[in-house]
């Protein structure tokens, strides 16, 4: 559904976007990271909204460079910003945004008219957008990204400005719009919200690319933990020799590795080796926060080469 390669992007001296490279299915993607980690200058850019820098980009299988219109008939666009005229009604500006993305003028109205809905907008359209609450807001927006039926949504932010009960019904839709055959890429730095809502997550921070991948593998790593009868001891050594990183803590053990080696496979058969009755295994499935904050340590670390903001690889 993405695609990009050696993605460059500067504004000035301000290197936004430093070599990224990305291969992302359909789905409900994840885009996270702090503010001015790069999200929305590369979702703009995904867009045909700011021109390529260097590298290439593809969406839906169209060349960002050269393809730009085809693209952007095909995906609809929730801006983080204040972007809706306020004295028109919600039912008239989402008819529009209907017609602007080639539906016939009774189809958008009558679309419009069913989209709102969706969103749990119904009487409330006729009434003037600066009238609304922030929730509101929000689906209207929302309602005016998808009313044509895309392929690909983009959402920058949705749940911004929002309560807990806003956030929660917010998150519901998103999570709806894959029933409709809509893909998202959700922007947020709320990393919570993609837990709630995502399959698949690109973690970025200062413009580069800390890990991209189903959320399932982001959050485990290939990391596994396993409790044993007795202590884990005698088996660390031997895992350690076939290239695990192992800890060990009494009777528990965690186990990391590359995506080369199985780690349920080793730990099962250096256990059957060494004659340790297993209790437990499964995956050390971390919170994207905690993942996050170890990246952007080890990435600030005075061995990850440059110093912070300087030239990515």
């Amino acid at each position: 559904m993405l695609e990009t390669a050696g993605l460059n992007f500067s504004y000035g001296d301000f290197h936004a976007l430093k070599g990224l490279d990305l291969d992302v299915p359909a789905g409900r993607i994840g885009l996270v990271g702090a503010n001015g980690a790069g999200k929305t200058t590369l979702v703009r850019i995904l867009l045909g909204l700011v021109p390529l820098g260097s590298g290439s980009a593809t969406v839906l299988d169209h060349d960002v460079a050269t393809e730009s219109t085809l693209i952007q008939a095909k995906v609809g666009y929730m801006p983080e910003g204040n972007c809706l005229p306020l004295e028109d009604s919600a039912a008239k500006f989402v008819a529009y945004a209907g017609e602007l993305g080639g539906l016939p003028p009774d189809i958008a109205r009558q679309r419009a008219a069913d989209t709102l809905t969706i969103v749990g907008i119904d009487e409330e359209r006729f009434r003037p957008i600066g009238t609304f609450s922030t929730g509101m807001t929000q689906r209207t927006k929302l309602a005016q990204a998808i009313v044509h039926s895309p392929d690909l949504v983009f959402l920058d932010e949705p749940t911004s400005g929002l309560d807990p009960n806003g956030r929660a019904d917010m998150l519901q839709l998103i999570n709806r719009l894959g029933d409709f055959g809509i893909s998202v890429v959700f922007s947020t730095h709320v990393l919570t919200d993609i837990e709630a809502t995502c399959d698949w997550v690109i973690m970025m921070d200062e413009g580069k690319i800390l890990r991209s991948g189903p959320l399932e593998t982001v959050q485990s790593g290939h990391r596994v933990v396993a409790e044993f009868l007795d202590p884990a001891e005698p088996i660390a050594g031997p895992l350690r020799t076939q290239g695990f990183e192992v800890e060990v803590d009494g009777r528990h053990l965690t186990v990391s590795s590359d995506a080369e080696l199985d780690p349920y496979v080793a730990i099962l058969g250096a256990a059957a080796e060494y004659g340790l009755g297993l209790r437990s295994m499964g995956a050390d499935r971390r919170s994207l926060e905690q993942l996050f904050l170890e990246e952007d340590a080890a990435m600030h670390s005075p061995s990850a080469g440059a110093p912070a903001g300087g030239e990515g690889s």
